[in-house]
């Protein structure tokens, strides 16, 4: 799934390749795609892009006050065209799911791989008619982020670690691949409850957010939309490297499975060498 460092960098693609074209047309091609009927999608053509802003994990492109909202879901992908092809895009069992054709000629796509389809578009006068970006949380990289603003957050927290991190009405952008990298640079268990934990480690939590996130960013500004998947995965510590070596402590990174998902840790570095148990089997190892 793109989180926020993805998203922002494809932002800033999209603010270089977007902002003064104008849009010749608009077009879902999956049904399930548009989330939204009033206004039409027809309503941006012609429209020249003003702006392409980021809320938590969502794009929204402002097209002379009129906003594309778009939130890539699990599966979901922007793959950029410098000539889109000259055939109509046709509704069918393929990946894509809406079209953007530029008038001269470029254009983007949004596809869905897998057979489960949340890539969601909204067409809005402002963004905070999408539900999705009106319930998101602050920021952790906006400049008023800062460490007493996270414990704020924090306080009353009855839950773990890796849930909270998760939650987008608490902090806007971070999921399942950076709340573990964040959790492995902090050095702590996905596990730990909120509510016990000390001043020190709320600001070594804080300082592992902000850092995870900023250099995620840094790692991905300037690349091109179809390169950023290969920099996420390659600047991962933990997340997706079950079975491989910690970079930190060398011991073997180890994973707890979920019905539908799955997080990584390293035990030495984060849980004191206990090792936690499968989540599907039975409650955590303590």
């Amino acid at each position: 799934m793109p989180e926020l460092p993805e998203v922002e960098a494809l932002r800033d693609f999209l603010a270089t390749h977007l902002v003064g074209q104008r849009i010749a047309r608009a077009q879902p091609v999956a049904i399930s795609v548009l989330k939204t009927y009033d206004p039409p999608l027809t309503a941006l053509d012609g429209r020249t892009v003003t702006g392409v802003a980021r809320y938590g994990k969502f794009l929204d492109l402002d097209a002379d006050g009129l906003h594309l909202a778009l939130h890539l879901a699990r599966a979901g992908w922007l793959r950029w065209h410098d000539a889109l092809p000259a055939a109509p895009p046709r509704p069918g069992k393929g990946p894509l799911a809406l079209r953007v054709a530029l008038e001269g000629g470029a254009g983007f796509d949004l596809t869905e791989a897998g057979t489960r389809k949340s890539l969601a578009a909204y067409l809005v006068h402002d963004p905070q008619e999408v539900p999705g970006i009106a319930r998101l949380g602050p920021d952790p990289l906006a400049p008023e982020f800062d460490r007493d603003r996270f414990a704020g957050l924090l306080a009353g927290e009855r839950r773990q670690l890796k849930g909270a991190l998760r939650d987008q009405s608490l902090i806007a952008g971070i999921g399942n691949a950076y709340s573990d990298e964040i959790l492995h640079v902090a050095r702590m268990s996905p596990f730990k409850q909120v509510d016990r934990l000390t001043d020190d480690e709320i600001t070594a939590l804080y300082e592992a957010v902000r850092a995870t996130l900023t250099d995620a960013v840094e790692r991905s500004r300037g690349l091109a939309a179809g390169r950023l998947k290969a920099e996420k995965k390659s600047g991962m510590r933990v997340h997706g490297r079950t079975g491989e070596p910690c970079p930190v402590c060398g011991d073997t990174v180890r994973e707890v499975s979920f019905a539908d998902s799955s997080l990584q840790y390293c035990a030495t570095c984060q849980t004191g060498g206990k090792i936690l148990a499968d989540r599907r089997m039975s409650k955590l190892l303590k």
